[in-house]
């Protein structure tokens, strides 16, 4: 009895052993637990059209993390997308300068970290241009800095080629060379609002380079969001200097728009006779030596009113050159919201539609006459709060020679304006006068109109002329030196 006592107590505690030994073979290690953290790697310096790899190995979680690249933030005008944007370690190819920046986020079940990285994409050195541009040209922005040369001019470049500049490009012209765009070249230069281009001197003094000379007729010729400034330093033509020259025997055009002309030692802009811009919008001049632009009445057409040209210039007004308006082609010129003047700078005849908008003030410059002729008009036709100004650089005074008008066009109309300080010398038959309308079949209707400080008469017309009958009555007149309005 003892024995079998023995051995039942044996059995049962073999028996417990037994099962205890199973159920700790069977019970599985708990998963360690690694907390989740997104690491974008560390930011980064590489060169344009670089392959760039982007790191997130480094983040921690466990193996069931997934991975996700987005871009944050990159320069306007690029084009870049992520052709792996779940990889761990995604490549891709910067297409311009500037600074990239991505996030990486990294997701484990519900829980999800997020980190950035940011990659600046820019050359180490600027490109001397010292050789004429023969061959399409693309010039690429090359650093970050904009006010750091992206090019280096140290001659006298032509271009007899397709010329493109890029957004965010300046280029910097040793002392008095200049950029010449012959006739079988072209020049497209467009810029942004927030990455302007710079066309400049290698320092900044106004007046260190000589400017862009333009002679190519090409209708792609363009500037956008371009600044021309500290240039000028060379005369372009006839004792005349401009920081963008457009040369009228070539014919050459461009369009203009959103650039700014600042501190060249001449004129901003100078168009010559029979150049053409093509198109022109809110452009600014500032700090010029001479007048912001000077231009032919033709041309002068092509203004907005949206465009500044009182910016500390040495004379904030249009200068406009002598100049014949030619059949064919109507002329109107448009009021500015900033109030500029235009100025004109030696005779000006018309030989079709010359249109003075509601607003506009015209100086004339000493001794110079203004001549409607035969087949041309003038009509100078205000408001009564927004009058036509004629007169003299110098105002009440005696200054400029007056206007003449042989036109026999109905459409001869001043209204609601001024006109003073003509008959400064003979304008006709030993006659001085502020208006003339002379000739047989001559018309001029005129209302409304203040006529003073003339060196003759008011107005003046001969017997042969047509001049509406009240023009005595519906006008105002003073301080001219003979009768307000003459017959002979």
């Amino acid at each position: 009895m003892k024995r079998t006592s023995i051995i039942i107590p044996l059995s049962l505690a073999l028996f417990s052993a037994l099962i205890s030994c199973k159920e700790t073979e069977e019970t599985p290690e708990p998963t360690p637990v690694v907390n989740l953290k997104a690491n974008a790697g560390a930011d980064q310096d590489v060169l344009p059209i670089q392959a760039t790899t982007l790191d997130g190995s480094a983040s921690t979680g466990n193996n069931t993390k997934t991975f996700s690249w987005t871009i944050v933030s990159k320069p306007s005008n690029s084009k870049l997308t992520l052709a792996q944007p779940t990889a761990v370690k995604p490549t891709f190819t910067p297409d311009i300068v500037g600074y990239y920046e991505f996030e990486l986020t990294v997701t484990q079940g519900n829980e999800k970290s997020q980190d950035r990285v940011r990659v600046k994409v820019e050359y180490k050195e600027p490109i001397t241009i010292d050789k004429p541009i023969n061959e399409k040209t693309h010039l690429a922005d090359r650093f970050i800095d904009p006010m750091k040369p992206d090019y280096l001019v140290t001659k006298d470049i032509s271009v007899n080629a397709e010329l493109i500049v890029a957004p965010g490009v300046t280029m910097a012209f040793d002392r008095d060379k200049a950029l010449s765009i012959e006739e079988k070249g072209m020049i497209d230069a467009v810029g942004l609002s927030e990455n302007r281009i710079r066309f400049t001197g290698m320092q900044l003094q106004k007046g260190y380079w000589a400017g862009i000379k333009l002679y190519s007729p090409g209708a792609a010729n363009k500037m956008a969001f371009v600044n021309v400034e500290y240039g000028a330093g060379k005369i372009a033509f006839t004792n005349t200097k401009a920081g963008l020259a457009m040369f009228g025997n070539k014919k050459a055009q461009i369009s203009l728009s959103d650039c700014l002309f600042a501190t060249n030692d001449g004129y901003g802009l100078y168009v010559q006779t029979g150049a053409v811009l093509k198109d022109f919008k809110r452009n600014s001049f500032e700090r010029q030596s001479q007048a912001g632009i000077l231009i032919d009445a033709i041309n002068a057409t092509y203004l907005d009113a949206d465009s500044k040209f009182t910016g500390a210039n040495e004379r904030d007004v249009v200068e406009v050159s002598s100049s014949i308006i030619k059949e064919g082609t109507n002329v109107s010129w448009p009021a500015f919201k900033d109030e500029t003047k235009y100025r004109i700078l030696g005779n000006m005849e018309v030989e079709t539609g010359w249109t003075l908008k509601p607003g506009v003030t015209v100086e004339v410059e000493r001794d110079v006459m203004i001549s409607v002729n035969r087949n041309g008009y003038l009509s100078a036709q205000g408001t009564t709060d927004k009058k036509v100004v004629i007169t003299g650089v110098r105002r009440n005074e005696v200054y400029w020679r007056g206007i003449i008008i042989y036109s026999v066009s109905n459409q001869n109309v001043i209204q609601h304006a001024e006109i003073s300080g003509g008959g400064s010398a003979v304008i006709v038959s030993g006659r001085r006068a502020n208006v003339v309308a002379y000739g047989k079949g001559a018309k001029l209707t005129i209302k409304n109109t203040r006529l003073t400080y003339s060196g003759g008469y008011g107005i003046l017309y001969t017997s042969d002329a047509d001049v509406n009958s009240d023009a005595a009555t519906t006008n105002t007149f003073a301080s001219n030196n003979a009768a307000n309005v003459a017959k002979f």
